[in-house]
């Protein structure tokens, strides 16, 4: 197949992870019916770093973790870092944040459970805290299919405050304050 080191590049450029050499032989064999010897991996592995090695591009293949993965070249990592900034900066919607005060006071809890509380489906929510380490994966379930349980992280802890989440306020604490607005006092 002559396009092969095309769908090694795009392979390891659609990974958020290193891809080790094994699984590009078990990938490409399982998704194109083709094996692949050691050195038709080797010979294209090399291309594609001799390719982005050029000045022209401003990402490198690396050999990372026992694997190859796509990252930026080291003179761009301020615009990277800039934007990483930027992205972290952005406020949580509403959504993410009745999702994050689920986890608070009902961790360890699963996504299930969650979605049933709010009613509506949470992965973006999750994933959002995720990215923001605001949460952590703290286990697995009991319950069938073993779902993730999830619960604050340390971050969370540090940004509000708090040592643990005997320190979060009180639900008869919010509710009360919440009924109290507005209340005429005549």
């Amino acid at each position: 197949m002559e396009n092969i080191v095309q769908h090694i590049e795009a392979l390891i450029f659609a990974s958020e992870q290193s891809v080790e050499f094994f699984d590009i032989k078990q990938i490409i064999r399982d998704a194109l019916d083709l094996e692949l010897s050691n050195e038709d991996v080797e010979n294209a592995i090399k291309l594609i770093e001799s390719k982005y090695a050029d000045s022209a591009f401003a990402i490198q293949l690396y050999h990372i973790n026992n694997g190859y993965q796509f990252l930026t070249k080291k003179e761009y990592n301020k615009i990277v870092n800039q934007l990483q900034i930027h992205r972290s900066k952005k406020k949580l919607s509403q959504a993410a944040l009745e999702t994050l005060a689920i986890i608070a006071y009902r961790q360890p809890i699963t996504k299930l459970e969650i979605e049933q509380i709010r009613g509506v489906s949470c992965d973006y929510s999750i994933q959002k805290l995720l990215e923001k380490d605001l949460i952590q994966i703290s286990g697995k379930s009991e319950a069938i299919g073993k779902p993730l349980l999830y619960s604050t992280s340390k971050l969370f802890m540090d940004y509000f405050g708090i040592n643990s989440t005997a320190d979060l306020p009180k639900l008869k604490d919010i509710l009360t304050e919440e009924q109290s607005i507005g209340e005429s006092t005549e």
